[in-house]
């Protein structure tokens, strides 16, 4: 059963009230409702809680629809949301114009409530088996978590957020010690379970909304702590370590501590500025994890 805080989102933007109010009442009993009377509350709303899909007049003063599809496409936030155009107009070339800009349909006024539904349902069908499938490039296939390329890109976004807001980032990098040989004794096999139980148990102990954990390397993890200190990221980031090794899981190996452990290595960068690049940031954080595995593994060391 689909809990209300489950269905899909639509955003009604029209200045006219009784529009708002014959679509909301048609849609409401499907779908979450958001309404905004202007483009700029339309932007503000899109960025703060992206909707699946906004129902966007055309004739608004100040901001028509065009120059917020416009700029919602613009937006590298909002740019997947799927805008549909409520107008009376009916100009071929109005029409061509928003689908340019990136619509995916027009819906004209009068409004024609069950086909309205129904336009409305197949655009939130298809943008939601998009989503699934735009995740699922961004997931780990072994581990499920989010992959290398969903770091690279949070990182951007998470540096772009500490530059706006004046916030510190801290980054670890996080290494599974002797690995190789974990492998190479047990089997691949074994290593992959190993693997999948280290995953589950690093995103069991990060438990903070902000905070972003990724697979990045075969027998290495990166996390992201937004708005975090050094001091917090070295507490978070021990507590990972002491969670991974009270798991008990066998690693027979002379060098081995017996158990897996991982060794971490964690950098924060407290001001970011326009002058420095997020590879400051995670070069410091591989330097600090030199330092662990050349000072014996199962440990955490802070740059």
């Amino acid at each position: 059963m689909i809990t209300p805080s489950q269905q899909p989102m639509i955003l009604i933007v029209d200045d006219v009230l009784s529009n708002v109010q014959i679509l909301a009442e048609a849609l409401s009993v499907d779908y979450r409702i958001k309404v905004a009377s202007n483009g700029e509350d339309t932007l503000k709303i899109a960025q703060r809680e992206p909707p699946d899909l906004i129902l966007l007049d055309v004739m608004m003063p100040h901001m028509n629809g065009f120059e917020v599809c416009r700029r919602l496409k613009e937006n590298t936030d909002t740019r997947n949301i799927a805008v549909v155009f409520v107008t009376a107009m009916s100009n071929g070339a109005d029409e061509e114009k928003g689908l340019n800009l990136g619509a995916v349909d027009y819906i004209t006024k009068p409004f024609m409530i069950p086909i309205t539904k129904a336009r409305i349902r197949n655009h939130i069908s298809l943008k939601l088996q998009a989503d699934l499938l735009g995740s699922l490039a961004f997931l780990d296939a072994l581990t499920l978590i989010p992959n290398r390329r969903r770091f690279d890109e949070t990182l951007i976004s998470e540096w772009g957020r500490a530059l706006r807001d004046t916030t510190p980032l801290s980054m670890a990098i996080i290494n599974i010690d002797y690995f190789q040989k974990y492998n190479n004794y047990y089997g691949y096999g074994a290593g992959d379970v190993c693997l999948k139980m280290l995953a589950g148990g690093l995103v069991k102990r990060l438990n903070r909304p902000g905070d972003f954990i990724a697979r990045y390397a075969d027998d290495e993890f990166m996390v992201l702590l937004p708005d975090t200190h050094l001091d917090a990221a070295r507490q978070i980031t021990e507590r990972l370590r002491m969670g991974i090794e009270m798991m008990g899981l066998e690693h027979y190996h002379p060098k081995a501590h017996a158990v897996v452990t991982i060794s971490i290595g964690v950098a924060t960068q407290s001001t970011v500025s326009k002058n420095i690049f997020p590879k400051v940031l995670s070069d410091a954080a591989l330097d600090a994890l030199y330092l662990a595995k050349k000072g014996g593994r199962n440990q955490v060391c802070h740059y």
